[in-house]
């Protein structure tokens, strides 16, 4: 099969945010990225989990930005992270049913009758996020 796409996958992601070092510290702290980058007069920090990086982008005015709305604002509906094994999905679920400031959507689930499982939550500010697994 060939493949006539011009693009090869995703750099990175970027993400505006309400609070900056909250979300950052999720992250960091909670999912095991590391910081790559920063560029403080911009405000944004760049994550990585070695795959993947993040680009977190302090909002200018939190307070009267337009929250995160995946059914009426165009743009962004969800991101999602790809996670090691099942069993790490499932611990990685416990242990954000106890971190500060995420909503749990729905618990490690079928997805679509496929090997797959997933999860949803938003994490620290509001922005929905998807965790996949092979099951």
């Amino acid at each position: 099969m060939t493949n006539s796409a011009v693009t090869q996958g995703a750099h990175h992601i970027g993400l505006t945010v309400p609070d900056l070092q909250q979300t950052r510290s999720f992250f960091i702290d909670t999912l095991g990225f590391k910081q790559v980058g920063e560029k403080p007069d911009y405000p944004a920090v760049f994550v990585s989990d070695g795959t993947i990086m993040i680009t977190l982008w302090q909002a200018i005015n939190p307070e009267q930005a337009t929250p995160f709305d995946r059914k009426n604002v165009i743009g962004l509906h969800h991101f999602a992270l790809k996670m090691e094994s099942l069993t790490a999905l499932n611990e990685l679920h416990q242990t954000l049913t106890q971190t500060p400031d995420v909503e749990i959507e729905f618990a490690p689930e079928s997805l679509g009758g496929s090997p797959l499982h997933h999860m949803m939550c938003y994490i620290p500010g509001g922005i929905r996020m998807e965790l996949i697994a092979a099951g």
